[in-house]
């Protein structure tokens, strides 16, 4: 049977992030996009020497709804990310068995439920969140993979560490060597950033590069694995494989632009 339209997912009447030309969302159309996103990206890894089966995406599905959910995953879809704890929780609730990853700024006091209720943590972005992180997944006994968030291209706008705070901090095994010897739940398995936002394709790839390289330093300097690379979405996704991403997080070309 051929599948129809999902309830609720860009049935409205179109507005400012709803083209007319947007077609209602399927599980077959979710498929087709994820498919063709896919197949470019492995091409996009292959041309710049890479591992084409090394990157996973994650479907990003901030704003849409449980029905658009339920199609990805019939779909065939079954990683999904999210900005915010509380949108997320009926999501992960009705789909238990996908894996979600939060990749948006985690606030202090959400901590607990994005233990609870995330496999993946992309946005540390503090020491401090770090530890607690640790205290709450200890009790929780849970045992989250959790990515630090880097502000490579040191935008006052953005989140993160910054890469030559980091870079000092493992030469001199200072709070931050220190915080990652003593973690005791949570896994800290790699790198995340954003890139400018209209940045070109170059500059995009350039900010990549610099935190592929800082991940390959600290990797040395604190001695232990960081695997996973968090980088690039749905403008500078090709970029980013091409620059070693293992997670890249992409919403608008699987499910279109985002409801208003």
């Amino acid at each position: 049977m051929r599948p129809g339209p999902v309830a609720g997912a860009l049935a409205s009447p179109p507005g400012p992030m709803q083209p007319i030309d947007e077609p209602p969302l399927s599980v077959e159309l979710i498929a087709a996009r994820y498919g063709a996103l896919v197949a470019r990206l492995r091409r996009a890894a292959e041309g710049a020497g890479r591992d084409a089966d090394r990157f996973r995406v994650v479907a990003v599905t901030k704003g849409f709804g449980l029905p658009v959910v339920r199609a990805a995953f019939a779909a065939g879809l079954t990683r999904f990310g999210e900005n915010r704890v509380q949108e997320a929780l009926p999501k992960i609730g009705a789909l238990p068995d996908a894996e979600w990853h939060l990749v948006g700024r985690l606030q202090a006091n959400k901590a607990r439920p994005a233990v609870r209720a995330f496999a993946w943590i992309h946005s540390v972005d503090a020491l401090d969140l770090l530890r607690r992180l640790d205290r709450i997944a200890d009790e929780e006994d849970a045992a989250p993979s959790v990515l630090l968030q880097v502000n490579v291209s040191g935008e006052a706008s953005k989140a993160g560490f910054e890469m030559a705070w980091a870079l000092d901090q493992a030469r001199r095994r200072g709070d931050l060597a220190t915080a990652l010897d003593r973690l005791s739940a949570v896994r800290v398995v790699g790198l995340m950033t954003i890139a400018p936002a209209g940045a070109s394709i170059e500059a995009a790839r350039g900010v990549f590069a610099a935190l592929r390289r800082l991940r390959d330093a600290l990797e040395q300097l604190v001695g232990r694995g960081l695997p996973e690379l968090s980088m690039g979405m749905t403008a500078d996704a090709e970029a980013a494989v091409a620059e070693g991403a293992t997670l890249v997080r992409v919403g608008t070309a699987v499910f279109g632009p985002r409801p208003e």
